[in-house]
């Protein structure tokens, strides 16, 4: 579901589609294909693991001029041959490829396809046979396109080709992102501009619920009812970072996006041969030869480290504690005999860990930094480095590398509870799968919360987060994101610690949000929206599926509780991203903040 390439022209679309499926390998994927359309009718090459793997199964003989290409992360079926795109109708006439998650398409299937044979386990194939059904029925293909468009609930970007119309791209996209590439005497399709930097610097951007036609010389963008839509391309006058953005407005939209495609790459990049994560029999022997663990961060880090430190105790029964980097450098507590210290940090270049980073390896301790950036100077100067797979991070405010901090965190905690023979009760290949497609759900829903920012800081001065166990600290990071970007006085509180002075700063409207994603306290958590909306306070509860009430503003999808902090913090990114747009602020670059905190 990780991205779409496409092309239709004069050359050989071979290599065309391979390069830009290669642009796209940052996002994460476990399969990829092709689907090349000729005289001789569709070939389709698709295979499980990298693109070389691809590579190596193309028939080079076969010249095509117009062609789909695909990677993939498995959400609808396992990662195989099989599930990989591009699908293909019963026929074979219609070959297609699907970014995103249709979540009507058992209702579908059942209503639509009770007498057809599906080939795989994905929600994508229902898709195409849908098409090909109305097709047999009688419609026309751009009719039976977009009416099966319009049957779909959820987000996709589609493209697709017809055997029968070797002249035109079928192309439709709902959430997922999807540009049209303006060429002379071809076009191209991709999920993002870098894709296609190579051969054009033309796109169209396309919105939600459009359908265009595709050819040689000519783009027909029309809406699901068939109106036509004119919009004129824009030049993608882009240098060497810039390119990271593609056509988003700002880096920090971007980054929120890609947060489900960085877990998934991490997934990759420390899964062994048998799909078990495995980190280094290093860093397994540093945890293991540890009595505790010191989390030395700054900002968000530190934030991530603190839901490290119930990662690593609850899963990994490693005692833990967090430290604020410049607190710790001049106000060293007493420490255990055989600790271990983690430094985070998304640059690995912040000044006051760097500062600790000294003083404990002077002192003989061992030392681990879990960093963004490879060769960077915390990764250097340590002995262990885990490195977070995020790409880079351009905007101020960090978002992915905080999600990717908290996976790597719950990596090292079972690798913890491994090395000491300790179940860690956690499937964490799994369940951080399925946080990957519950961020995935959540980053689609931006309407939702531009919306909410809005309705709750369009006019408000201050505005409060509250949360429990886990939950408060991701409350720290909301008001921190907020804070940051939109200039609003954000703060985050223990629910419990309200009557204990923070209440007294609650006035008639004032915002108070609220994460519930905790069954043991959420109890506990409502009780405390209710005293300060007894005091006039303007509450949102954002709650986890299964434990939601009426009246709860946004339901998250449930994920296991251990990681329900890469989940709820996704809409809250969103929420400070768009107070701080409608305000006018410069989202990527806000007022008194650098990137990387260099000097002390």
């Amino acid at each position: 579901m990780c991205g779409i390439v496409g092309y239709i022209g004069e050359q050989d679309a071979k290599d065309i589609l391979i390069e830009g499926l290669k642009k796209l390998e940052y996002r994460g994927y476990d399969s990829a294909g092709i689907g090349l359309l000729n005289d001789d009718g569709v070939h389709v090459f698709k295979e499980k693991g990298r693109i070389s793997a691809l590579e190596a199964a193309i028939d080079r003989s076969v010249h095509a001029t117009v062609g789909i290409g695909h990677t993939r992360w498995a959400t609808h079926g396992e990662p195989n041959r099989e599930n990989a795109h591009p699908h293909q109708s019963a026929s074979g006439r219609f070959t297609l490829v699907h970014n995103g998650v249709i979540d009507n398409y058992e209702k579908l299937r059942n209503e639509y396809l009770a007498g057809v044979q599906l080939k795989s386990d994905t929600d994508t194939e229902v898709i195409v046979q849908m098409i090909e059904v109305f097709v047999k029925d009688g419609m026309a293909v751009e009719a039976a396109f977009r009416k099966t468009l319009s049957l779909l609930h959820g987000s996709y970007a589609i493209a697709m080709i017809d055997a029968e119309n070797p002249d035109a791209l079928f192309v439709g996209k709902n959430k997922s992102p999807l540009l049209v590439g303006v060429g002379a005497g071809f076009n191209v399709v991709a999920s993002d501009a870098m894709a296609m930097l190579k051969v054009t610097d033309r796109f169209i951007e396309l919105l939600d619920e459009e359908v265009v036609i595709v050819s040689r010389d000519h783009i027909r963008i029309m809406t699901l009812a068939g109106e036509t839509v004119e919009r004129a391309p824009f030049k993608a006058e882009l240098d060497a970072s810039d390119i990271e953005k593609g056509t988003y407005p700002h880096y920090m939209l971007k980054e929120i996006d890609e947060q489900p495609a960085v877990i998934r790459r991490l997934l990759s990049a420390y899964q062994d041969e048998s799909g078990h994560i495995r980190l280094s029999d290093d860093v397994r022997q540093a945890v293991l030869a540890s009595d505790r663990i010191y989390i030395i961060a700054a900002g968000t880090s530190y934030h991530a480290g603190l839901v490290g430190k119930q990662l690593l105790e609850n899963i990994g029964k490693v005692p833990t504690e967090v430290h604020i980097a410049s607190e710790f450098g001049y106000n060293m507590p007493l420490l255990s005999k055989n600790p271990l210290f983690i430094f985070i940090s998304q640059s690995g270049e912040t000044a006051d860990s760097r500062a600790v980073l000294v003083q404990v390896k002077k002192l003989g301790f061992r030392t681990l930094t879990i960093t963004n950036v490879p060769g960077s100077t915390l990764s250097r100067e340590a002995d262990h480095t885990l490195l977070l797979h995020a790409g880079p991070e351009i905007a101020v405010a960090s978002t992915k590398a905080y999600t990717a901090q908290i996976a790597v965190l719950a990596m090292l905690a079972v690798e913890a509870a491994r090395a000491k023979g300790i179940d860690p009760n956690i499937d964490l290949e799994k369940e951080l799968s399925i946080a990957a497609n519950a961020m995935q759900t959540l980053v689609d829903q931006k309407e939702t919360m531009e919306a909410l920012a809005k309705e709750y800081l369009a006019a408000t001065r201050n505005c409060f987060f509250i949360g429990r166990a886990v939950d408060y600290y991701v409350a720290l990071e909301a008001a921190l994101k907020l804070k940051e970007i939109s200039y609003i006085q954000a703060e985050g509180f223990a629910g419990g610690e309200l009557k204990h002075g923070t209440i007294a700063l609650i006035e008639e409207g004032t915002p108070v949000v609220a994460i519930a994603t905790q069954f043991h306290v959420n109890g506990n958590i409502r009780s405390n929206v209710k005293e300060v909306t007894a005091r006039g306070a303007k509450a949102c509860i954002i709650s986890m599926e299964g434990l939601n009430e009426e009246g709860d503003r946004l339901v998250l999808p449930e994920v296991h509780d251990a990681l329900t902090p890469l989940v709820s913090v996704v809409p809250l990114q969103l929420f400070a991203y768009y107070a701080a747009l409608h305000r006018g602020n410069d989202v990527d670059k806000p007022r008194n903040l650098a990137k990387s905190v260099t000097v002390e």
